[in-house]
């Protein structure tokens, strides 16, 4: 048997020893209702005669996937922040890259967007998976975890947010830094979060502000002046050439070459 084959076939019967499967989990869900309402800051799901709320939270991680460079960086003081280890596999933000693909659909940013309507909170048993009561950032309390892995199943984005952490069995998540003992910055809102300080492409940003639900609101256009003057192009598509897409840095470049 090959070893994804064998990875597979452990992991389904480590969800069956703990008497949970994907069944159980539909099973459980199945009386959730879908319209999710925000109102004073909080949101609720209707779920029959309760609705649920959950205030908002204070921050957001934005990507530039078309500037980003997939050196995994990000992942790797993520990994160092929070467990003191240089693991990819236990980094809470994820990249990924085609190398056959092209630009702009090479790669991707796979980071938790702190759900308005947090399904994976709601799912959690026992109260691991929760809404940090001062900031409103969704995290994982390990200390409560049992391992059922409802939150990972629960996340509505593929690859989960919610990751398992298979050195500590707990499931895990980004909480913006707020938790990161080997982080010498203060994290969470208002503070500093490893993945933004560390991306040497400026591709990672914090916000404040609850980024659009509807689209791909969580990947944004980060490219700037700075980046046209080093002669990349700053629209989407990748095909405007600096010159035209910012002839300020046009002009600039027009006088300092006649200054010589």
């Amino acid at each position: 048997m090959s070893s994804d084959n064998n990875d597979t076939a452990r992991a389904a019967d480590e969800r069956q020893a703990r008497g949970l499967t994907r069944r159980d989990f539909v099973a459980a869900a199945g009386g959730l209702g879908v319209g999710a309402v925000v109102a004073g800051g909080a949101v609720g799901l209707a779920t029959g005669p309760a609705t649920k709320a959950f205030a908002v939270s204070g921050g957001y991680l934005l990507v530039d996937s078309k500037k980003c460079g997939t050196c995994q960086t990000c992942m790797l003081a993520c990994s160092v922040a929070h467990t003191g280890k240089m693991n990819l596999s236990l980094s809470r933000i994820q990249v990924g890259y085609n190398a056959l693909g092209r630009f702009p659909y090479d790669s991707v940013q796979n980071q938790c967007h702190q759900c308005v309507y947090p399904a994976c909170v709601d799912a959690c048993p026992t109260g691991a998976n929760h809404v940090d009561a001062a900031t409103g950032v969704r995290m994982v309390d390990a200390s409560k975890c049992i391992g059922c892995q409802r939150c990972i199943y629960a996340c509505p984005y593929s690859p989960s947010r919610c990751q398992w952490n298979y050195e500590e069995r707990h499931s895990q998540k980004c909480d913006l830094c707020i938790d990161t003992p080997y982080f010498d910055l203060q994290g969470g809102p208002g503070g500093h979060q490893a993945c933004v300080e560390a991306c040497p492409m400026r591709a990672i940003k914090f916000t404040t502000q609850v980024p659009d639900q509807k689209g791909n609101g969580y990947d944004v256009n980060l490219r700037n002046v700075h980046w046209a003057n080093i002669g990349f192009p700053i629209d989407d598509a990748g095909r405007v050439l600096p010159s035209v897409s910012d002839p300020a840095a046009n002009d600039e470049a027009a006088k300092a070459a006649k200054r010589e």
